[in-house]
């Protein structure tokens, strides 16, 4: 008789989850992750896009491709490397305004968090990598991404490197400085994925 992994039993009732929905938000599940028990580096981002709702597979869309273009990694890679996760897990839905990705509420982030906890408690992590300005509010308290990118930081027993969001929706990366900080915060990620214990 097999026993299923308390990673897998995580997993398994993450996909069944209903949290945010039940409580009157308008957001389309199911909810987007990936990763297995083993994975040292964990990749941690704002939520899934229309993109991801549709495949069931974090970062496909063209944030995706810029994040692994930025990494240096082929998409096997990728997901070979990083257990991906997001602050919250179900796409939210279109912006009332029309333009872009509706902004999970505090409610919905606060609904999601018991499984970004249940996930670093049980992966245990040497290297955690934030993607946008939510994310890294989110684990590491930084009130701007001027104040963390290009920086590294201790997360518990992991190391903590914290990246601008892909997406090119935000103009943060049309200033040198920026860019500049991007790539030293890039040289510290693929620094922690040359270590021995990253695999």
């Amino acid at each position: 008789m097999s026993r299923v992994s308390p990673l897998a039993a995580l997993q398994r009732d993450n996909a069944r989850c209903r949290r945010c929905l039940e409580a009157g938000f308008p957001i389309v599940p199911p909810p987007v992750f990936e990763g297995h028990a083993g994975q040292r580096a964990y990749l941690f981002g704002l939520a899934p896009g229309r993109v991801e709702a549709d495949t069931g597979r974090p970062w496909q869309g063209r944030a995706g491709r810029t994040l692994r273009r930025w990494l240096q990694l082929d998409e096997e890679t990728f997901f070979a490397r990083f257990y991906c996760a997001s602050v919250t897990r179900c796409f939210p839905g279109p912006s009332p305004g029309g333009r872009g990705d509706r902004r999970a509420t505090p409610t919905e982030e606060a609904l999601c968090a018991p499984w970004r906890e249940a996930e670093l408690r049980l992966l245990r992590p040497a290297l955690v990598v934030t993607v946008g300005l939510a994310a890294a509010q989110q684990l590491l308290r930084v009130p701007r991404l001027t104040d963390a990118v290009g920086k590294s930081f201790l997360l518990d027993d992991a190391v903590a490197v914290p990246l601008p969001h892909p997406s090119g929706a935000s103009g943060w990366l049309n200033d040198a400085t920026n860019r500049a900080r991007l790539g030293k915060a890039l040289t510290h990620v693929r620094r922690e994925l040359a270590r021995g214990g990253v695999t």
